[in-house]
């Protein structure tokens, strides 16, 4: 069974770790989730749910559990939480859809789960609104690192129906003296976390409006995979760091889904070129 699996891969790391959570059910001081580090996951298997509830408790969450899409919707709709695991596999609404839903929502962070492992299917999932994604057999401290790391950056904004916000002013009246970047009708700013592309607002996830921001702050400099990816940790290269193989992928994820958002292709940029086997830079004005 492929949930007894996972458990004696990483019993090692959880033989220390409590009994499991029922799905819906919450850990001990879910009573003060607006004061709590609060965690929903949503996996529709019994024993990997329970590990994972596991891992979050370990790391201070109170954990609340769901077994499927719409319960985990429902769940982030009553707890909001500030993280959110998410299995893709899962019978009725799969992964993507129940992302999408959820963040419509809720600016939860989404990390998805899955034992895909083709770019498409992490292009998918990040399309879908996932901050990160996690193939699985990982290691429970490689999960919890990258969730730490997430908590580290900026929380995004969303207009709800029960919280709204007051109209944005366009970004080409602001003069960049207030904080824009910008770069051949490109414009962001990062403090209101506002991106425009020759007038157009662009959609991005945090992880594409964070790199684009890195690049444009460098201006013109080579900025390297693994520099993109620790940043995204929160954390600066100074050379003696360690990044995977997947943390260089979803570099290249993240990248071509801004591209494609950008309206641009990698061979004829207008606004980020690539430096074979090194990194990503501006384009020259």
């Amino acid at each position: 069974m492929a949930g007894e699996a996972f458990s004696r891969a990483f019993w090692d790391i959880l033989a220390e770790v409590g009994g499991p959570v029922p799905a819906g059910a919450s850990r001990p001081g879910g009573e003060h989730v607006e004061e709590a580090r609060v965690a929903v996951v949503v996996e529709d298997e019994a024993d990997i749910r329970s590990l994972l509830a596991d891992v979050l408790e370990q790391a201070g969450f109170t954990v609340y559990t769901a077994a499927t899409g719409a319960e985990g919707i429902d769940l982030v709709r009553r707890v909001d939480p500030v993280v959110t695991t998410l299995d893709v596999n899962m019978p009725g609404m799969d992964g993507f859809e129940t992302a999408k839903r959820i963040r419509a929502v809720s600016t939860t962070y989404i990390v998805m789960l899955t034992a895909r492992t083709e770019e498409i299917d992490a292009l998918q999932g990040l399309e879908s609104g996932a901050d990160d994604y996690v193939t699985k057999p990982f290691r429970p401290r490689e999960l919890h690192a990258r969730i730490e790391a997430m908590l580290r950056r900026p929380r995004a904004h969303i207009a709800t129906e029960s919280a709204p916000v007051a109209p944005r002013v366009a970004a080409e009246s602001t003069p960049a003296a207030e904080g824009w970047l910008e770069h051949k009708g490109l414009r962001l700013n990062p403090d209101m976390r506002v991106a425009t592309v020759d007038g157009r607002e662009l959609e991005l996830t945090r992880s594409e409006f964070d790199i684009m921001s890195e690049l444009l702050q460098w201006s013109g400099r080579v900025v390297s995979k693994g520099e993109l990816a620790l940043m995204l940790r929160g954390e600066r290269y100074t050379g003696s760091e360690y990044f995977s193989d997947s943390d260089s992928r979803a570099i290249e994820v993240h990248m071509a889904n801004l591209r494609r958002k950008l309206g641009e292709s990698p061979q004829n940029p207008r606004w980020i070129e690539t430096v074979r086997g090194v990194g990503y830079r501006l384009t020259a004005r």
